[in-house]
């Protein structure tokens, strides 16, 4: 279930202006269905509910007296507004808050009649014990009520997340699609509901995963309700994509435009007055909550798990016989290697030392055409013939949790230095990437000279993003000690960024240079000020690559608000995938810790905290030098791309300076003046 809007201030709490809901007997029955209240009924659902898998949870159709919500829909069509809003984990055109519906003026009352209507039956006293008695949910609150109305139009999507945050006990979603054009599952927007495994940790923790695969599908129908309990670590969902139509399809008089509308809520433990009513149970839920948030940052189950290169051995042998180590530099040996996979332009002298200037200004390059022009063709070739095909499960991994993550990945089967000239002609283009030049110590001497970095061991994996099925969740940097992360971005298709036309252009004079790199290079990382169209934003199929401010560094015990673990959002700003043209990292403010129920809309005076944007691209190498804290994501890829995002990626530790020991110890002495300035 997507989350809501809440109160400015953070509280699910309806505030004192609104009354109590509805909870006299009086006519409720009239609102729902014939014979709902009966008991045969009710046990038949509580049977239903108590059999049913992946975990327990109730699909009721008909609820509703039809009547009543066909009201309800014509309120909410005329009168309600929608505001897009795009996260990590969503995208999704959201109502205020309706919970509030009685705080309204008067002349504002009178425009949702049946919505109110609707809202006090739902919490009524009748209704609540019949979920209850369903679920076997224990008490539920008529006082605190909490629902919207989210409208899911082609490209919308909802990633896997728990729905565990404070007080909530039953989560629900109430169907409004068009009663008249009934909705077809080909469309999407179904309900999906993940399986998990119980696992145990190496410090004998016990907590459950969810599988990437879910194992029911719920999809929409007008008038139907679905509900389950919520349970820490358990109660695992998401929401199908819902598809665009295809070129040539019917149109929208068809299918009534595909806009997946529903009332989507929670019903919440009791509140103090109300019977049922716990003293410290929502500070016990809450830090059940916490835990859960903090278990699901456990990374000992996560796929893929790090795979360190350590090049300590061929560094040994490519020293043998020169004495004392000496500065990196790259000999012959190293130059023919890599000249068989690079663009030479970037293997010259002024180049590289106009890169590491660069680097050091701006703590990021994006460079393009960075494969050589006969390797790279012989690449695109490759991937574009496995890009029309489906992926191998023999050939591929999967990543996850999918709650953090799900893609589609492979790590290379060789160490470093193990390359030979037979072993790169006889691979594919694609395996000589992962396995012979990205685990190289030829490579990485190349990135140590092009970023002025004294480097370590490294992590290289191959991605697959999948369209309507991949992404990766805002996951912070934890490490004392920043890293260079580097993404070879080699995906063919075309249709992932409205900047495409101008960079390719860029790209093309690039291609062969031999002066002029730092305009080139950084002319691909200039902010575009204009603002994208609506249309733009409608076309936009994700697959983009973002880091963003994260949370201050002492806040360590709070980071399960930014870390995928619950029904967060980290909010991407309008045009995100190219306003900073696809490489310019800028320095921003710390913004103040929110809450993570909290959708934050950053106004037009406020920085949008994007760092670096990388949208799917060919043939472009981006590196980034991210230090604690730093958000990363790759947004979910929209079935309506024109392929699958494909890269190569690859994290390599930095040797601390000694300028950076000094600075540490400074940095002890005004720690609280930072932390005064960060709070502000």
């Amino acid at each position: 279930m997507a989350k809501r809007k809440h109160e400015a201030n953070g509280s699910e709490t309806n505030g004192s202006v609104k009354k109590a809901a509805f909870d006299k007997s009086d006519n409720v029955h009239d609102n729902f269905r014939t014979n709902l209240f009966d008991k045969a009924v009710l046990k038949g659902y509580r049977n239903s509910y108590a059999e049913s898998s992946p975990y327990k949870h109730a699909v009721i159709s008909e609820l509703i007296n039809d009547s009543l919500l066909r009201n309800v829909r014509n309120e909410i069509i005329e009168n309600v507004h929608f505001t897009p809003k795009e996260t990590d984990i969503y995208k999704i055109h959201q109502s205020g808050d309706l919970a509030n519906l009685s705080g309204l003026p008067e002349s504002a009352l009178k425009l949702f009649p049946s919505l109110l209507t609707l809202r006090d039956s739902l919490y009524s006293a009748e209704f609540r014990a019949w979920i209850s008695g369903v679920a076997g949910a224990g008490p539920l609150s008529g006082k605190k009520t909490d629902m919207a109305v989210n409208v899911y139009v082609p490209g919308c999507h909802l990633l896997c997340h728990d729905d565990v945050i404070g007080s909530r006990r039953v989560s629900y979603i109430l169907y409004l699609t068009n009663p008249d054009k009934p909705w077809q599952p080909s469309w999407g927007g179904a309900l999906r509901l993940h399986p998990t495994d119980p696992r145990t940790d190496s410090q004998g923790r016990e907590f459950k995963v969810p599988r990437p695969d879910f194992s029911k599908v719920i999809p929409p129908a007008w008038n139907q309700m679905s509900f389950f309990t919520v349970q820490p670590g358990e109660s695992f969902h998401d929401v199908e994509e819902v598809y665009k139509r295809k070129e040539g399809a019917p149109g929208e008089d068809v299918d009534g435009g595909r806009i997946r509308m529903a009332i989507s809520g929670w019903f919440h433990i009791p509140q103090e007055g109300e019977e049922g009513y716990e003293e410290g149970m929502e500070e016990r839920l809450a830090e059940q909550s916490s835990l859960q948030q903090l278990q699901g940052k456990n990374d000992e189950f996560d796929l893929p798990q790090e795979q360190w290169i350590d090049y300590e051995e061929a560094e040994t042998k490519a020293t043998q016989g020169q004495g004392e180590e000496e500065d990196v530099e790259l000999t012959e040996q190293d130059l023919e290697f890599l000249l068989k996979f690079m663009t030479p332009h970037y293997l010259t002298p002024d180049t590289v030392e106009e890169l590491s200037g660069l680097f050091a200004d701006e703590s990021s390059l994006q460079l393009a055409n960075f494969l050589s022009k006969k390797f790279s063709a012989r690449l695109k070739g490759e991937i574009s013939a496995k890009d029309r095909e489906t992926a191998s499960r023999e050939e591929w991994q999967i990543a996850a949790p999918p709650h953090k993550q799900r893609y589609l990945f492979r790590q290379p089967a060789t160490k470093a230095g193990s390359y030979s000239e037979a072993k790169a002609e006889e691979s594919s283009a694609y395996d000589a990437l992962l396995n012979e030049l990205l685990p190289s110590l030829a490579f990485k001497k190349w990135l140590a000279l092009a970023t002025g970095l004294t480097l370590k061991r490294s992590d290289v994996l191959a991605r697959r993003f999948r369209r309507g099925l991949d992404y990766t969740l805002a996951m912070g940097y934890e490490k004392e000690d920043v890293q260079i992360e580097y993404c070879l971005n080699v995906t063919p298709t075309k249709g992932w960024s409205p900047d495409e036309e101008e960079e390719e252009e860029e790209e093309q004079q690039s291609e062969g240079a031999t002066n002029g790199t730092k305009d080139k290079v950084k002319s691909k990382g200039k902010a575009k000020e204009e603002a994208k169209t609506e249309t733009e934003e409608e076309d936009n199929v994700g697959g983009y690559e973002i880091y963003m401010a994260g949370d201050d560094d002492d806040d360590d015990d709070d980071d399960a608000a930014s870390d995928a673990g619950s029904d967060h959002g980290v909010e991407i700003p309008a045009g995100a995938a190219s306003t900073t043209g696809g490489g310019n990292r800028r320095q921003v403010k710390q913004k103040k810790k929110a809450d993570p129920a909290i959708y934050q809309a950053s106004g037009d005076d406020e920085d949008d905290g994007i760092l670096f944007s990388n949208p799917a691209a060919w043939n472009t190498l981006s590196i980034v030098l991210r230090d604690r804290g730093v958000l990363k994501f790759v947004k979910f890829v929209s079935q309506a791309a024109q392929g699958d995002r494909w890269d190569f990626v690859g994290n390599v530790e930095v040797e601390p300076d000694d300028d950076d020991d000094d600075d540490d110890e400074d940095d002890e002495h005004d720690g609280e003046d930072d932390a005064v300035e960060a709070e502000a």
